[in-house]
């Protein structure tokens, strides 16, 4: 179980946490599809693009691909994996319109402005996420959240993703606060969970993407749930 009694400062990751991004990821390929006539439908694209977004995020954390890389390769192994032969330029400008559409929807796991509601009576609020700056900005000014935030760390700005300790050092530190009064609330368990036990943070793991089941810190699968614990 947490403990809130000597709690200050929530740390939530956005994406998949807060910030709804499969929700979001399917309308932005919508808008895609809607000027592109591929031979496939929308929903068996995101089937094979979904998981392999996710292995390329886990390389680019561990600093195996750059920023370009992880862009191009998801949408390129996608194509591959549907036998679709989509050329250098063709995968540039999707990834081009992608990210123009991406932060202009707004939609967020039900429950969430609720329960930052309720949490912004009692505790300082801040997001650390691994997204890039320019696009994680316009996702949070666009739901409506900004206002619940005193600091947006992003990866690209602060210089280090998550799970890396300097990460998670130099937010508590520019927040003034310390690792045992503050909580990270995040969806990826290596990023977010272990990231932040790992500096005596406490943490919430809102598991919603089906991660394997752990004991290192509480399990939610809904903002309902975690408000809860709260």
């Amino acid at each position: 179980m947490i403990n809130t009694h000597s709690v200050t400062d929530i740390f939530f990751d956005l994406d998949h946490t807060l910030w709804d991004f499969e929700k979001n990821s399917g309308l932005a390929f919508n808008e895609i599809f809607i000027e592109l006539n591929f031979p496939f439908s929308l929903d068996v694209f995101l089937k094979f693009y979904n998981p392999i977004n996710h292995a390329q995020w886990k390389l680019y954390r561990e600093n195996k691909i750059t920023q370009e890389d992880l862009r191009f390769n998801r949408l390129n192994k996608t194509f591959e994996k549907l036998n679709y032969s989509a050329s250098i330029g063709l995968i540039d400008k999707i990834s081009e319109q992608y990210i123009t559409y991406l932060s202009t929807f707004p939609h967020l796991f039900e429950g969430a402005i609720e329960l930052l509601e309720a949490l912004k009576s009692r505790f300082k609020l801040h997001i650390i996420t691994n997204g890039f700056d320019k696009v994680q900005q316009f996702k949070i000014e666009n739901s409506g959240i900004k206002s619940f935030f005193e600091f947006v760390f992003t990866a690209e700005k602060v210089g280090f993703k998550k799970p890396h300790p300097e990460i998670f050092i130099q937010s508590l530190k520019t927040v003034n606060t310390t690792a045992e009064a503050s909580i990270m609330i995040g969806d990826s368990f290596e990023a977010d969970i272990l990231g932040a036990l790992n500096q005596g943070m406490q943490a919430i793991h809102f598991n919603s993407h089906n991660e394997e089941v752990h004991a290192k810190c509480p399990i939610v699968y809904s903002l309902a749930e975690l408000k809860a614990l709260f």
